[in-house]
């Protein structure tokens, strides 16, 4: 199983600007790619443990494993490339 995490905070622009990809992106792959989101002022230790250092940041996993990891505003085509 794909999944993707959303590192994001509540303050962040950038983050606003990808929640409406993103839910775009969990409509049409309901089924084939999990999507989590974590905010990182109530995860510190889950942020810290991904390394994550600005947000939004986008980490790919497959079968558990880390494959991708996307930083900043991405494009929804590019992000639907890494889950599929």
């Amino acid at each position: 199983m794909v999944k993707l995490i959303d590192f994001w905070a509540p303050w962040c622009g950038p983050c606003k600007i990808m929640n409406p990809v993103l839910d775009e992106l969990e409509k049409e792959l309901e089924g084939k790619v999990e999507f989590e989101k974590v905010n990182v002022d109530e995860n510190q230790a889950l942020a810290s443990q991904y390394g994550v250092m600005s947000i939004p940041t986008f980490v790919i996993l497959k079968d558990g494993k880390e494959v991708s990891r996307k930083i900043g505003v991405t494009a929804k085509e590019e992000l639907k490339k890494l889950l599929v």
